[in-house]
């Protein structure tokens, strides 16, 4: 109907004697006060709620400001898009969780309800998987270790996948891959970035099973850094490594319509 009064505008400014560049300007001038009073709602900033919940990576261990990580930059990263107004994050992450843990913590009830009520839900989880592995390994380690490991490691990933949408089946999932911590001091055996390199795809294979996920890729940030990125337990992330991880994440969900496809 509007449509139809605006053509009926034009009309009648062209029989009141104005050129059709005149009665077109009116127009345009018309519409455009019409947008602005009734904005397209996918033009109107939403207000995110966040839940992240894993490891120390979530909880922010190795961050100086105990502000919890990559959420504060990642936070003002979303916050500046036009879209968004506001987002909100909740915190649940602990350090060395792994998914056996993080399984069981999916049902406190606090954490259920949040989770309810998210519009994303983002996970690190896995490296103290990994560690775990090493610790009980240490004297006799192989590639076949791992890949058992790793088998049951998929199992309770599907598991936490499953928990989560049981939840919310609207909430976009985005999980976090692995780093390997070790490559300063161990940068020439292979085998830890090939055990990293694994475990990433089979995350990501699990992943693939449902709708709206994400999965983000960090390890090669860490590959040539050094320690320059670590805490000073050569483990964790610092400052600056936990702002790259932000960045990346910011990056993969700003290509597109990924924030779209999560969280619609």
């Amino acid at each position: 109907m509007k449509r139809i009064g605006f053509f009926m505008l034009a009309f009648v400014l062209l029989l009141s004697g104005c050129s059709i560049e005149e009665a077109a300007e009116h127009v345009t001038r018309e519409v455009s006060l019409w947008d602005k009073d009734n904005p397209n709602e996918n033009f109107i900033p939403k207000n995110l709620k966040i839940v992240s919940i894993g490891d120390s990576l979530t909880q922010g261990v190795g961050d100086s400001t105990k502000k919890g990580g990559y959420v504060p930059y990642l936070e003002n990263h979303l916050e500046s898009m036009d879209g968004i107004n506001n987002a909100q994050f909740h915190n649940y992450g602990v350090r060395g969780n792994r998914t056996d843990q993080l399984l069981k913590r999916l049902k406190e009830a606090k954490v259920k309800k949040s989770i309810e009520e998210a519009d994303v839900v983002m996970i690190t989880i896995g490296g103290n998987d990994v560690m775990k592995i090493f610790r009980e390994n240490l004297s006799h380690l192989s590639l076949e270790v791992f890949q058992e490991e790793k088998r049951l490691y998929q199992k309770r990933l599907n598991e936490i996948m499953e928990t989560i949408k049981s939840y919310n089946s609207d909430a976009g999932i985005v999980l976090v891959g692995l780093y390997n911590p070790f490559n300063t001091w161990f940068s020439d055996i292979d085998e830890v970035n090939q055990i990293i390199s694994n475990w990433n795809s089979s995350s990501e294979q699990v992943l693939s099973n449902y709708d709206k996920t994400l999965f983000i890729k960090i390890d090669d940030l860490f590959i040539d850094s050094g320690d320059t990125l670590l805490y000073e337990d050569y483990f964790h992330p610092n400052d600056e490594g936990y702002k790259l991880i932000a960045d990346r994440m910011f990056m993969s969900l700003s290509q597109g319509e990924t924030i779209a496809r999560l969280t619609n």
